[in-house]
This record gives structure tokens, sequence and C-alpha cells, in this order.
């Protein structure tokens, strides 16, 4: 019996720690590896928000066909996740769907709540639910959208190769983190200050009082472990 690819093998970890790494290494490390998650007023508003976009579902308003929190994953990103929304546009260059007759072009769109930004990360995370949709159904998604829910705004993201190439860059960044189980140093900035990780991150301490920090809250853990 054949043995399976390493890739094939890998352990797909969830999509939206790519937003996680690009906005800060260091807080996705908090994340994946001690399992540490702290809310503020910013991601409790926002959760709160994508709950009530978060119902998986399907909606047909005329010839066009919403895939609402599908389930996608990628072996090339090797992560796996939940697209917001896919917006299905009749097109006789697209796919067959199970919800429809026509075949479709597909357009991912993720929601985000706050002010309209153009974060590299956000941008990051869409790409990487095209790729997941292209691998799944087989075509080609030249462009996505962030839908900024406060704003009620629509900014459309050409799903360019250079963006493509900082996915896959991101992607195999965060499987190192992973894999390597070693947590980025800290390195204060303006994300910092609406971060609800600061208090485990602790980013404006010195590196060698962050590292005793580290011990001490490593040591915890063992012993509370035990």
């Amino acid at each position: 019996m054949r043995n399976c690819s390493a890739e094939i093998e890998r352990e797909l970890l969830p999509l939206s720690w790519l937003a996680q790494y690009g906005y800060c290494p260091r807080r996705c490390a908090l994340l994946a590896l001690d399992q540490v998650w702290n809310e503020n007023e910013f991601t409790a508003e926002g959760r709160a928000q994508h709950q009530r976009v978060h119902t998986a579902r399907v909606e047909r308003r005329g010839a066009q066909i919403f895939l609402y929190e599908q389930p996608v994953f990628s072996r090339t990103l090797g992560v796996s996740g939940l697209c917001d929304c896919v917006e299905a546009r009749p097109s006789p260059e697209g796919v067959q769907l199970p919800y429809g007759t026509e075949r479709y072009r597909l357009y991912p769109i993720e929601y985000k709540h706050g002010v309209v930004r153009d974060e590299e990360e956000y941008h990051i995370q869409l790409c990487a639910q095209a790729i997941c949709l292209e691998e799944r159904y087989g075509t080609h998604i030249p462009l996505g959208a962030i839908f900024f829910i406060d704003a009620h705004r629509r900014d459309e993201i050409p799903l360019s190769p250079e963006l493509r190439g900082k996915t896959l860059q991101t992607a195999q960044a965060l499987q190192e983190l992973v894999a390597e189980e070693t947590l980025p140093p800290a390195s204060y900035g303006a994300k910092c200050k609406k971060c609800s990780m600061q208090d485990y991150c602790q980013p404006k301490l010195k590196r060698t009082a962050n590292s005793y920090c580290r011990t001490l809250w490593e040591t915890a853990l063992q012993e509370g472990s035990q």
C-alpha cells in the first residue's frame, strides 16, 4: 500500500490564522501554540457581527446564488475554514453547483467589522478562500471582495499573482511557526494599542524581562497540568 505524501498527511490549520499571522506573528503564535485568547470591545463586536451573518444557508436572488458559511480547505495552503459568503453569478465559463441548473462564476466575499481599512491580512484571508474554492471546483477566481459591515461598503480586491504569492508565503510561514513551536519576539507598534492580547504578549517589556515572564507562565502551565 502506497504511503500518503507529506502534503496530504499534514494537519490542516484554521484558515483564519492566516489573517492572524498577517496582523502579527506573535499574536498568532500565542493563539496557535499557547492556545491563549482574550477578547476586548473590538473582538467582541466583530464576533457578534459575524454571528449574525454566519448561518450556513443558500439564498437565491434572481439568477444569482449566495452561499453563506461554506466549508472549504486547501492542501496547497494547508488550511481549512469557512467562507463568509460566496456569490455565484451565471456565466458560461463558470462551474456547476448542486444548487442550480446553470454554470456559475464564483466570487468570495469576506465580512469585516469596524471602519474601512486597507489591511493586507484581509486580502490574504480572502485570497486563501479563493484558492480553496479553486481547488474544490477546478476553476479560476480573479476577483473577490471585502464587505465592511458597519460602513455597508464592498471593496473589490483583484486576486493578483502578487497577492497569491504573498498568501502562499504566509501559509508556509504559518506552517513553520506551528511546526517549530517557537514564539516570535515582541515588537511594539501601532496595532498593539487595540490588540486584545496585550496582557499576554507584553510587547513593551524588554526581551530579558519578557523571557523571564514567559518562563514563569510556562512553569505555571506545567504545574497546573500535573
